[in-house]
């Protein structure tokens, strides 16, 4: 049988403030209030660390790191004392949502003094070591599925950048083309392959649309279909489950375009500081992050009919050969964004090319792994956030 008591926060643990951030760069996080900032060649905090934002819009955001780490000033850490579990306390923390305790209205902000006076009814050791590592199973393999994640799209980029920016696909004698002599010739893309052919993406058959919604937006619709704006085109495998947007049943039915099937490419339409554009880019599919779901005004949809080509446009377009087009067709309007013609006006490999169709197919696999993996992740992430209540008030009994 547990043994629970109730103690001050200050009890378990310790909390200091961050320091300034160093202005040498290197590879150790620098941790702020909404996580990891930039790097630097500094430490000033190692082994078992909570993080905690301290300041602003982030404020009360809990984050855990078992390394060497530098903490902005920007946040509070704290180390736990004997007969505490630190991932313990990590999940404890995570789950009380600590900026309602922010004065400020502001700005808002977390003392350590306003941290130590909380009360939380802990556990003996044995106990809160057996829930760290329920919890910490979960988050583990999310973390694992997201190494994999990287490391494929990692896979996926370098081959792309062998055979269509370097050239160095396998000639008819399984050698580099370009370093072995292989005869280039000018085109619109720069210097390419002779008997490669370029099209305009105008002249191939393709859907591109935006979507839509209600008049008046979207705020204190709770439910209904959801609705992925250009803050979730972030790249492979990137969604924000927190800032779900929804659009009613009815007015999703009607809806005659951006409806996301699966494997299209959105891109981000609009947005920004003005002067400056950042392209960016996504794909989903396999359920995640939703089995049916619109796209709104804020993003295009493109879609070649063939979910291999469409991988392959994926790598395409988060080159050279469209990233900066879209940067300075973007910064130049009032609205930093692209449009329509910025997108049919691209020039692109042929899509019957022999190694596009072979990179298409290995882009594909890859993209496919990563959604999976994702989905996976959502329903872990989802088992931990039930699981997470249930434990840390002793609801579940764990011995």
């Amino acid at each position: 049988m547990s043994i629970w008591k109730e103690y001050r926060l200050d009890e378990c643990t310790e909390i200091k403030n961050g320091k300034s951030r160093p202005k040498i760069n290197g590879t150790i996080p620098i941790y702020g209030g909404n996580g990891i900032l930039d790097y630097c060649n500094v430490s000033n905090v190692k082994g078992e660390t909570i993080i905690i934002g301290r300041v602003g819009a982030y404020c009360g955001s809990v984050y855990f790191e078992n390394k060497e780490i530098w903490v902005s000033d920007n946040a509070l850490f704290a180390k736990p004392k004997s007969d505490f579990n630190s991932k313990y306390l990590y999940y404890l923390l995570k789950q009380d949502n600590l900026n309602q305790y922010a004065g400020g209205s502001s700005h808002p902000l977390l003392t350590q003094g306003r941290l130590n006076e909380l009360k939380y009814s802990i556990p003996d050791l044995i106990t809160q070591t057996s829930i760290a590592e329920i919890l910490s199973s979960l988050d583990d393999k999310i973390e694992l599925n997201n190494k994999i994640n990287q490391e494929l799209e990692n896979l996926a980029q370098t081959l792309f950048k062998q055979w269509f920016i370097d050239f160095e696909f396998p000639n008819e004698k399984g050698e580099p083309y370009k370093s072995s002599g292989g005869k280039m010739v000018d085109s619109e893309l720069g210097e390419i392959p002779k008997g490669w052919e370029i099209s305009k993406i105008s002249s191939l058959e393709y859907k591109l649309q935006t979507g839509n919604r209600p008049k008046g937006g979207v705020a204190g619709i709770t439910c209904g279909i959801p609705s992925v704006g250009a803050e979730s085109v972030k790249g492979l495998g990137f969604y924000d489950f927190s800032k779900i947007k929804y659009i009613p049943l009815d007015f999703a039915e009607k809806l005659k375009r951006g409806k996301v099937d699966g494997y299209e490419l959105l891109i981000y339409k609009d947005g920004g500081k003005p002067g400056t554009f950042m392209p960016h880019f996504t794909m989903f599919g396999e359920g995640f992050p939703f089995e049916t779901f619109f796209i709104n005004e804020h993003v295009f949809l493109l879609d070649f009919f063939n979910k291999d080509f469409n991988s392959f446009c994926y790598f395409y377009f988060d080159s050279e050969y469209v990233k900066p087009i879209f940067e300075n067709n973007g910064g130049k309007a009032a609205i930093p964004g692209i449009n329509q013609e910025d997108i049919k006006q691209l020039s692109i490999f042929c899509p019957s090319n022999r190694f596009v169709i072979e990179f298409g197919e290995f882009a594909k696999s890859s993209i496919t792994r990563i959604l999976k993996n994702c989905k996976e992740n959502q329903n872990l992430a989802d088992l931990r956030d039930a699981l997470l209540p249930k434990l840390i008030s002793g609801e579940l009994e764990v011995n």
